[in-house]
């Protein structure tokens, strides 16, 4: 490729390829968090049906479940009132029994006996018992199965929200100019698209409806202890501010360290990505080493931040479970002390003990879920960031459809640059008829290649007009003016698949027949019947079984079955050895006939019979003719040529 583009800061400095130097530093804190886990929760409104099945399931199941602990206190006020009136003698009420206590003076056990439901002489009644236990254990089997419903939906909830965020990543990508990927590393895009989007999905998952449970357990549990006794609940209440206080203090210092771990998370996906498309340049070269120390520096900083994360937002379940076992040992003592007074039953103190606890869990189960949600929300940010990344200019709507196109391009005083300060085309005219085949000639960073991007709409450019047939590329829809087009680059680009599959890549409604065709009309047909599943034979685009020439004429025949009006090759010839340039050059010629073709090369031995030889040179168009013209020129064509000719030149 012969682009001049610009640096690339935002890639981090890896996009020079398997030598790049190391990557800036990750942003200090999120840019904006709130407005990052609005948006997310905005994304769940197409779920918002469910959502409310989902919060009555866990408002039900949590409500049923709060009466639980107060049946059990029955239970075990029954059991008590069963054992003391067993020891007391039978004949005498109550209140005798307790004015021969006040007798005696056991003025505390008197006051007890007082307030209790105890009847002298009766043992305890197992049937009642029974019954408290078997409605506790309802609620409690109605209260799980309510909850299980609630995570069966909640798991469709986070899965389809995660669907849908995948299908926006996927169609955002398609929509993002050529320019975007000139200043993102491959891998930390990939990152994005991939594992952040999980994270999303195991932060969605385990914390909204964890968070919804433990919101609505505090308030179910808190109401049951105002009931039973409010001074008791005011102690507890001590719990809520202290806790929160503390979590959110350490939460705002893990948020930084969740936002930095995805950072560098991404940066690492980048860099291998980089090191293992390119481990042989990198070998060659003797960078492994240098690799290898990128590696470890990428990999610390991750484990730095993970490390520093994970820890930071770890404290906050420890501090918060300190904070309720202080609450919990107070109430313990009070309550003890209640009921001894007989200001409380000993079953009211159970069930009190039995809420305090659960009054504490789910404050702690809500810090434990700030570094779920710290870390969600971080991957949300980095998405919204790709979502939000400025897309193409739309097509029109009153766009002109093209069939076939014949061929006709023209350049009318066309002016592009890459960066707004570096001109790279001015004013550039150029005409092609149908049929024609133009080369495109001229030093690295000419512009060739940033040409036929142009032609394709991979950029927009700047001022001036360019047709096809007549009509305004602006006019057309990019698809219907892409579709005229067929490539043949450099860089061979095979899937993992078939042969057939790779070849039928090109055309939107192959036959087998039509595949052979193609493959015959590129010369790779023989090469194909020999392998031992032929057309079905499976390769991947790393295949070392087949040559860089083989691979060169399959991405030729997957032009032949597109059947293009318009045909670029971009350095199709320069990776192949003699012999396989050409087959390639028999094989493009075939392709070129009746068709307008685009040809970048560097050896200009390959387009000598180009009906137009265009020659840049810094965006301009410096030359245009035929070779014998620009040879008889003797201008900058001349010297490129005896550059690489100068041998036969002499002679």
């Amino acid at each position: 490729m012969s682009q001049q583009r610009p640096a690339s800061p935002a890639a981090g400095g890896m996009r020079g390829g398997p030598m790049g130097g190391m990557m800036g530093a990750p942003p200090a804190k999120s840019k904006n968090f709130k407005g990052s886990l609005r948006r997310l929760m905005a994304e769940l409104k197409p779920e918002r049906n469910i959502l409310v099945t989902v919060l009555v399931l866990i408002t039900s199941s949590v409500t049923i479940g709060a009466f639980g602990p107060k049946i059990l206190g029955r239970a075990t006020n029954e059991i008590f009132n069963g054992f003391i009136g067993k020891k007391l003698p039978m004949g005498l009420s109550k209140d005798q029994v307790v004015a021969g206590l006040r007798a005696k003076g056991q003025t505390t056990q008197a006051d007890m006996l007082a307030k209790s439901s105890v009847i002298p002489g009766h043992g305890m009644n197992f049937t009642t018992i029974a019954h408290f236990l078997l409605l506790a254990i309802a609620l409690y089997v109605i209260s799980s199965l309510f909850m299980w419903v609630q995570a069966y939906l909640m798991a469709g909830v986070t899965q389809r929200t995660v669907y849908r965020l995948r299908r926006l990543a996927e169609e955002k990508i398609g929509r993002l100019p050529l320019k975007y990927f000139d200043t993102q590393s491959r891998g930390d895009l990939l990152s994005r698209v991939t594992n952040d989007i999980d994270n999303i999905a195991t932060s969605l998952q385990q914390g909204l409806s964890q968070i919804l449970n433990s919101v609505l357990t505090v308030v179910s549990v808190l109401i049951m202890m105002v009931w039973i006794s409010p001074e008791l609940a005011l102690v507890s209440l001590i719990a809520i501010p202290l806790s929160m206080f503390a979590s959110v203090k350490i939460a705002k210092r893990s948020k930084v360290e969740f936002v930095a771990q995805w950072d560098w998370t991404g940066k690492l996906n980048g860099h291998v990505e980089e090191m293992h498309t390119g481990h042989a340049l990198v070998k060659v070269f003797g960078r492994r080493q240098q690799a290898i120390k990128d590696f470890k520096s990428l990999n610390s900083n991750l484990y730095e931040s993970s490390f520093k994360a994970q820890f930071i937002s770890g404290i906050i379940q420890p501090v918060t479970q300190l904070v309720s076992n202080l609450i919990y040992v107070a109430i313990a003592v009070l309550g003890g002390y209640r009921v001894a007074t007989g200001a409380m039953s000993l079953g009211d103190v159970q069930a009190f003990i039995s809420y305090s606890r659960q009054f504490g869990m789910p404050l702690a189960q809500i810090a434990g879920l700030m570094n779920t949600v710290q870390s969600g929300v971080a991957s949300a940010e980095r998405l919204f960031e790709l979502l939000d990344a400025t897309e193409e200019e739309p097509d029109r709507k009153d766009s002109t459809p093209i069939g076939r196109a014949k061929g006709e391009v023209i350049f009318k005083d066309v002016s592009f640059r890459y960066v707004n300060d570096q001109p790279l085309i001015e004013n550039f005219n150029l005409t092609v008829k149908p049929g024609q085949t133009v080369a495109i000639v001229g030093p690295t960073g000419a512009g060739k290649t940033t040409l036929v991007n142009l032609i394709m709409r991979f950029y927009e450019i700047n001022s001036g007009v360019i047709t096809l047939d007549g009509i305004d590329t602006k006019m057309m829809t990019r698809d219907d003016l892409r579709r005229q087009f067929g490539m043949v680059l450099q860089e061979t680009w095979l899937f993992s698949g078939s042969m057939r599959e790779n070849i039928a890549f090109g055309s939107t409604n192959p036959s087998d027949d039509q595949v052979a065709a193609a493959a015959s009309a590129a010369n790779i047909d023989h090469f194909i019947r020999a392998l031992p599943k032929g057309f079905d034979s499976l390769l991947t685009d790393d295949n070392s079984t087949v040559s860089n020439g083989e691979r060169q004429l399959l991405t030729i025949a997957r032009a032949f079955m597109a059947d293009p009006a318009i045909l670029i090759l971009d350095e199709a010839t320069s990776s192949v050895d003699t012999r396989t340039e050409v087959l390639v050059q028999q094989a493009m010629a075939k392709l070129r006939t009746g068709r307008t073709s685009f040809v970048i090369a560097h050896r200009l031995s390959t387009i000598r019979d180009a009906d137009v030889i265009l020659v840049m040179d810094k965006g301009a168009l410096v030359e245009q003719g035929t070779h014998h013209q620009l040879m008889a020129a003797k201008g900058f064509y001349y010297d490129l040529y005896a550059s690489q000719f100068s041998a036969s030149i002499a002679e």
